[in-house]
This record gives C-alpha cells, structure tokens and sequence, in this order.
C-alpha cells in the first residue's frame, strides 16, 4: 500500500492540525457469528479482510498525497515569512533615510509620514500633496519611491502567506481526516480477526504475517542479469524482503507500497514523487509484453499499489497491514499497467 512529509515546525505558522474527521470504513455487524466460521463463512471473512486493508491502503495513499502537499506549503509560508521579516527591516532603513523630510513634515502638523508611506500609492503624488515636493531631494524622492514599492511587495507577500496558511490548515484537517479513514479500517479487520480461531485466522491472513516467515523471508538477494541502476534498485528491494508494511512508512524498518518503491529508486540515484498516483506519470508506459526487471507495476483502478518487477513474473512490493515485503506472481492483483522511470 501506500503513501507519505514533515514541514518546519509549524509553532513558527501558527497553524494546528484539526481534530480528526469521522472515517468513511463500513462497520462489520457486532456478532459472535465470525468466532467459529465454517470454510464458507471463512471465505467471506477472508474477502471482508482484504476489502477493509485494501479501502485501508487506498486512503493511505490519498494521506500520503495531502501530507507531501502539506510540507510543500509549510515550506513555501516559511520562505514567505523570512522574506517579510527581511522586507520589514529594509523598510525600517527607508525610514530612516527619510527621517529629515518627515521630521519637517510631522513639525508642520501633517499627518505622520510614517502612515502616509503605508497608505500612499503614488510616491509622488504624496510628495506633492504634503507640499514638499521641491523640499525633497533627488536621493529622498528615490529613496521614498523604493520603499512604497517596497512596502507594496510586503502587503501582497503577506496576503499570499494568509493563502499559504489556509491551505495548509485545510490540509492537514484533510490529513487528519484520512488518518482515522485508515485507523477504522485497520481496527474493524483486527476486531474480525480476533473473533477467529487460530486456524481461521492463519487461512485468511496467511503465512506472510508470521515472524517466522519475516525471518525466513530475509537473505534473499537478486541474482539477475540486471546492471547499473537497476541492478542498485533491485539490491536495495530486495534487502527490505521480509519487513513489515507499514502504511504511511518510508523505512527504514517498514514501508507502505509506494514508500518501498522510492527509497528503492533512490537507492539507484533515481527520483520518484512520494504518491503511487505520480509514480505512475514518470517515465514511459510499457507493454505488458515487453516488461523488464526494474519497471513498476501498478495495480486497481485508482492506481493506488505498485510495486517493482523483478523478472520471471514476479512482483516485490510492500502488500498491506499485518504483511510483509514479499515477492509475488505479478498477477495477484488486478493489474493497469507498467512504468519505466
């Protein structure tokens, strides 16, 4: 599954996340019917599992895409701050290059200049209504000419900042919101999965889930003919075999599907955006046909899994809760296609 980034801190924004919004999982009726499942009945808590991990990765993909969104515009108020805080302090110089004209001025009962400079639009237009248009020297009338310009940057960098901010509210409100989406879901299948018995439960989550096979699993190394790049992409995949999906996760110790495909890419000095929605948009589309180890396969209508070909039919990716990184017939998801970074 997956998708995944923290901005500077936000005390510096003064921006809160909101408090989270209700989940969108559909509850199980609270029965004891799922505590001894015939093999039928097992079967249909097997697909009620899968369903709820898989509506669970979909919204970790979609956190994954408004938390990256989030860091981008914590980032982005940031500059705009530092660069207001620069622009006030350059106003304040203008200022006291223009102290002798708005001393003149203020001694004449004007209005102070200082709230003459944030409301004026025209530099000279304010020379000449204060009457001191011939008083003004060249260098001042410069001088005040810069720092309307100036002061007129500042209003529209602030304004931007107030946008930035918003947005970066409604995010992380947005966020907080899928966060219990996926929290839902991953508590409904683990409260269906304890009502199972042991036997049940190992048939509907299987072997992959068990630390025994997370241990087995790990050693495994690629042996291919790939080279390069690829062949550093496919190392690096292969040294995660056996961790655990974590959704949301970028490693070390766990990753979510779209996680395990850019620390894997990276590893091969190739850059891939955080989301498997904008992995698919990098690189060239590839036949089904004409597959190579290295490419990413991605699966279900939304795109919301994806995972790296390795050759022979096979697929490694990062499967969902409650699993570990695994390699897996390319086929055991519905498949939409194949991307060459």
């Amino acid at each position: 599954m997956g998708t995944h980034r923290r901005p500077r801190p936000a005390g510096r924004t003064r921006t809160a996340v909101l408090g989270a919004a209700a989940g969108a999982a559909v509850l199980l009726p609270t029965t004891t019917a799922w505590a001894e499942p015939g093999t039928g009945n097992t079967d249909q808590v097997k697909a009620k599992v899968d369903a709820l991990y898989e509506d669970a990765e979909a919204a970790t993909e979609q956190y994954n895409k408004v938390d990256e969104r989030a860091k981008q515009l914590q980032d982005q108020a940031g500059k705009l701050q530092d660069r207001l805080a620069e622009q006030q302090e350059k106003i304040l110089k203008f200022q006291e290059t223009l102290g002798a004209l708005a001393a003149d001025q203020y001694r004449g009962g004007g209005i102070d200049p200082s709230m003459q400079l944030m409301l004026s639009s025209s530099p000279d237009e304010y020379l000449s209504r204060a009457g001191l248009q011939d008083m003004a020297g060249e260098q001042q009338a410069d001088a005040l000419r810069s720092a309307l310009r100036l002061q007129q940057s500042i209003n529209q960098d602030r304004a931007e900042t107030a946008d930035k901010l918003a947005e970066l509210e409604q995010a992380r409100s947005a966020m907080a919101a899928k966060k219990t989406e996926v929290q839902k879901n991953l508590a409904e299948a683990s409260r269906v999965l304890a009502g199972l018995k042991a036997a049940d439960r190992a048939r509907v989550l299987g072997d992959n889930n068990q630390a025994a096979s997370r241990s087995s699993a790990r050693g495994q190394t690629y042996t291919g003919p790939a080279t390069g790049q690829v062949k550093a992409i496919l190392d690096f995949a292969y040294a995660q075999i056996g961790k655990p999906y974590g959704w949301g996760a970028t490693g070390p110790n766990s990753f979510d599907c779209s996680g395990l495909t850019q620390a894997a890419f990276r590893a091969g000095g190739v850059g891939l955006p955080r989301v498997s929605q904008d992995q698919w948009n990098v690189g060239k589309r590839i036949a089904k046909a004409d597959i190579q180890p290295g490419d990413l396969l991605f699966y279900y209508n939304d795109l919301h899994h994806v995972g790296i070909y390795i050759g022979n039919g096979k697929l490694l990716h990062a499967p969902r809760t409650g699993k570990n990184i695994e390699i897996v017939d390319m086929d055991v998801m519905p498949y939409m296609g194949a991307v060459r970074p």
